[in-house]
């Protein structure tokens, strides 16, 4: 017998649990199974983990922050980490068992993403990858991530994107993590040269700030930039705006709590607030919101309704979401009434409002900041499918309102599809006569709207999501 048989056998390691990773990869597997949207699934997640003893699996509130990073970093660089990671393994990547690419995208962005060290990056991996996948694979996983730890992330891009000269929206695609249509979309929205996309994609992947509302005769700025802290700053456009510090969690400030604030981006409180100022004559006593959830917009219009003496109605079509726009309104001081309907078959008479908004279903392309996924879940058919039913609801919009009242069409995608198109097809087709009215003057000071008469945000020119927004005056 030699001495390498007489050597005993290595005995067998369990494997680190690690909280944070096990938390993200949960995250990503409900996000790759189910359709689920992080900013649903995570965020309980992390209230649960934060309430065990750390000792038995519970983390804080840095451990809490790695595992936000984690996640966004990695849905927002999903394009990009694939094919890296494509360019390392030696099968085409549809043929890689999905909790295996989640493990390795996860590796991925601690390498190339952020500021763990290589080693530190593998090993965590590593590590996880014998939790959820079993030594074997955890091999596998291992090879992989050292071949992406020998470059850094520039250096993949040389390797992985095509140069700009050769395929402009492919070497953007794969440079700032879009698929190649949604580059497409936004470049011919946004118009212009290469510097303006690349500024507008580049901020897609930035972190969003979290964004307040205070809501008018509920809270003031005031009170809630007192309860956010000293780091907490006042909105850039909307006067019932503030801008939590990084790390800030809402749920934590009385005024939101007790729901006289709530979360709201600036983009959408703009929105709400230039249908509420757009003038208007003749009486001004019951306002509607459409497409009422989840709420944010119906809470912010409810208040102004409310110090008018106006009363609201919000209408959603789904019953759950119905009933987060129940509890947005709650405490309203204002008379409102929430109601569940469709609004292509509204309940309610023809002309029977006078200030009217539909934030109609749309693709999502103008909140990816919010919503990394959602770039990667939507195709190019999906704006084609939305169609129908935005030029249903503002074709049933325009009729609720009264001859003289004041109509707003927002969504949250700058796609030419959803926005303009629809407007205009539906002013030429609709049985009810409409005029625009320049909603430019009614966002207050806010710079870059273009030509008018209707308004397009951006993330990288206003740090609001990309809402789209149309005022229209029914005539007739």
């Amino acid at each position: 017998m030699n001495d390498q048989a007489r050597r005993p056998a290595r005995p067998h390691r369990r494997p680190k649990k690690d909280p944070v990773r096990i938390l993200a990869f949960e995250v990503l597997r409900a996000v790759d199974e189910r359709d689920a949207y992080a900013n649903l699934v995570l965020p309980p997640l992390l209230r649960k983990a934060r309430e065990k003893d750390r000792e038995k699996g519970g983390i804080d509130a840095r451990d809490a922050a790695l595992a936000t990073e984690l996640v966004y970093g990695t849905l927002r660089r999903q394009g990009t980490y694939d094919a890296i990671i494509a360019s390392c393994v030696d099968r085409p990547l549809r043929e890689v068992d999905p909790p295996v690419l989640d493990v390795l995208s996860l590796g991925a962005h601690q390498l190339l993403g952020t500021r763990i060290p290589p080693h530190a990056a593998v090993s965590a991996s590593v590590e996880l990858a014998r939790v959820v996948l079993g030594d074997g694979r955890a091999k596998f996983v291992n090879a992989v991530l050292r071949r992406i730890a020998a470059h850094d992330f520039d250096a993949w891009l040389e390797k992985v994107a095509p140069p700009y000269e050769d395929d402009p929206e492919e070497h953007l695609a794969v440079v700032h993590a879009h698929p190649r249509w949604v580059v497409s979309a936004l470049w011919d929205a946004l118009g212009g040269g290469r510097a303006g996309i690349e500024e507008l994609l580049a901020a897609d992947n930035e972190r969003p700030e979290v964004t307040l509302v205070a809501r008018p005769g509920r809270a003031t700025t005031e009170e809630l930039l007192a309860a956010a802290g000293p780091e907490a700053l006042p909105g850039r456009w909307s006067p019932y705006a503030v801008r939590l510090a990084e790390g800030g969690e809402p749920g934590a400030l009385d005024p939101v709590r007790e729901g006289r604030a709530g979360v709201q981006d600036e983009g959408s409180q703009l929105v709400a607030l230039a249908l509420a100022n757009a003038p208007l004559d003749g009486p001004d006593g019951r306002w509607l919101d459409g497409c009422a959830g989840p709420g944010g917009k119906a809470a912010l219009l409810g208040a102004l309704a409310a110090q008018r003496g106006a009363a609201l109605l919000a209408s959603e079509k789904q019953p759950h979401r119905a009933r987060l726009v129940e509890r947005a309104l709650s405490g309203n001081p204002g008379p409102y009434q929430v109601v569940t309907a469709d609004g292509t078959r509204p309940p309610w008479r023809e002309g029977s409002f006078d200030r009217v908004l539909v934030d109609v279903p749309c693709s999502g392309l103008g909140a990816l900041r919010r919503r990394p996924e959602a770039r990667w879940r939507r195709r190019p058919e999906d704006v084609a499918g939305f169609a129908p039913l935005q030029r249903d609801l503002l074709r049933e919009a325009l009729r609720a309102a009264r001859v003289g009242g004041v109509v707003g069409y927002a969504t949250c995608s700058p796609h030419p599809a959803e926005t303009r198109a629809v407007v205009d097809d539906v002013l030429k087709r609709s049985d009810v006569t409409a005029e625009w009215i320049d909603a430019r003057p009614l966002l207050g000071d806010v710079p870059g709207l273009g030509d008018g008469p209707d308004v397009q945000l951006w993330p990288h020119v206003h740090g609001t999501d990309a809402m789209y927004l149309a005022l229209l005056r029914r005539t007739a």
